[in-house]
């Protein structure tokens, strides 16, 4: 298998067509000279208020980091605006990478055509989910209030490609990332 390049980057950035030249100048400023290791683009539209706005998010692994991108549509006074972040995540600080697959008809299992979908939860730490509810005592007839309880959970990045909306090569590509961003964060 071939190692993807910059310029795979690059063209993958055009295929998608969501403002390309800007969004590979967000992510060459985030990778200071790194290599690409092997990347993952997620374009997301959608409607609002008869307004269409677009989402990518871009995952790019180097052979010492992860970077994040997300690129935003925003109107200002009238005026079409892109909004870009990044974040360069060392791999020694990717704490889980949680890869959730769906297939159907799993008992016919060949290793590619039944697999449909594919979810990363990838977590290093930045963000926490709180998830809180009513603490009882076990007493179906207790009204006393015995405060909150809850769990934290580490939820930096959730991506999900599924073959029915993102098409199979998609999928492909979501797997290949996952194999990669799995390799690298097990070598750290």
């Amino acid at each position: 298998m071939r190692r993807p390049t910059s310029t795979d980057l690059v063209q993958d950035l055009h295929r998608c067509g969501y403002y390309p030249d800007l969004v590979a100048d967000v992510i060459d400023v985030a990778l200071a000279g790194e290599e690409v290791v092997a990347h993952l683009l997620q374009p997301e539209t959608t409607f609002d208020d008869a307004e269409v706005r677009r989402h990518l998010t871009a995952l790019v692994l180097t052979p010492h980091r992860l970077i994040v991108a997300h690129v935003d549509d925003h109107t200002l006074d009238g005026e079409a605006q892109a909004l870009a972040s990044t974040e360069a995540v060392p791999l020694r600080e990717v704490r889980s990478v949680v890869i959730t697959q769906g297939f159907t008809d799993p008992a016919q299992h060949d290793g590619v055509s039944r697999r449909r979908d594919l979810t990363m939860s990838l977590g290093w730490g930045a963000v926490q989910r709180i998830d809180l509810e009513p603490a009882t005592c076990g007493d179906p007839q207790c009204e006393a209030d015995h405060g909150l309880t809850g769990a934290a959970t580490p939820d930096d990045l959730v991506v999900r490609v599924s073959a029915e909306a993102e098409g199979e090569e998609a999928l492909g590509a979501a797997l290949g990332f996952a194999r990669a961003l799995s390799a690298a964060t097990a070598r750290t």
